[in-house]
């Protein structure tokens, strides 16, 4: 369950996003919290597609001198498919946001993104767009080719015991194992081994 006051710059960008009608989903760990993962993240990826007036009218929502929220990165990183950074100095956190133009690309979450809720302490809670279950575990099959890390390894775990469980029928209805399926065999053999095994750990083979 996420606490509000870790997540306040998070929360506060993804209510800006909304506002100005700024295509983004969240993906990675934190995303993972709405569908079964609970080790806590400090890291929040948010992908976003934005046109120069966005840029701008995104770094003006979050003005200096508390923030920094360069319109010219945001246009330079789109350009270099590399990600930008919303700074909040008065907490000493740190978004970072990544253009649809990074490679790997992530438009696939991008364009199949659901409307979700985030646990917050207590009985608040918060909506947001979300990658789906089975894009989160796409985007962690990509990093964990890149670097073999347990972390990602855990989070695929944990998303689907909690489908197997089926204690939300949602989550059930809308995974894509054939997707997943699809893009293991993609990334290559050792990919599509460790996505097996994680399907045998977690009951589904």
């Amino acid at each position: 369950m996420a606490e509000a006051t870790r997540f306040n710059l998070y929360l506060d960008i993804l209510r800006v996003l909304d506002q100005l009608r700024i295509p983004y989903v969240v993906i990675g760990a934190f995303a993972g919290m709405s569908y079964g993962v609970t080790r806590m993240t400090a890291d929040v990826d948010i992908v976003v597609e934005l046109n120069e007036l966005q840029m701008h009218a995104l770094a003006d929502a979050f003005p200096l001198p508390r923030y920094y929220a360069d319109p010219e990165q945001m246009k330079n990183s789109t350009r270099l498919g590399i990600m930008f950074n919303i700074i909040d100095s008065s907490e000493g956190r740190k978004a970072d946001l990544i253009p649809t133009t990074m490679k790997p690309g992530y438009a696939f979450a991008l364009e199949r993104r659901i409307r979700r809720e985030i646990p917050l302490k207590g009985a608040q809670t918060f909506q947001a767009w979300f990658a789906r279950p089975d894009d989160i575990i796409i985007g962690k099959l990509m990093v964990w080719n890149e670097g073999r890390s347990a972390k990602h390894e855990q989070d695929i775990r944990a998303i689907l015991f909690a489908i197997k469980s089926n204690e939300d029928p949602e989550l059930v209805n809308i995974f894509d194992e054939a997707e997943v399926n699809r893009w293991a065999i993609e990334l290559g053999i050792d990919v599509l081994e460790f996505w097996r095994r994680m399907k045998t750990e977690a009951g589904f083979e």
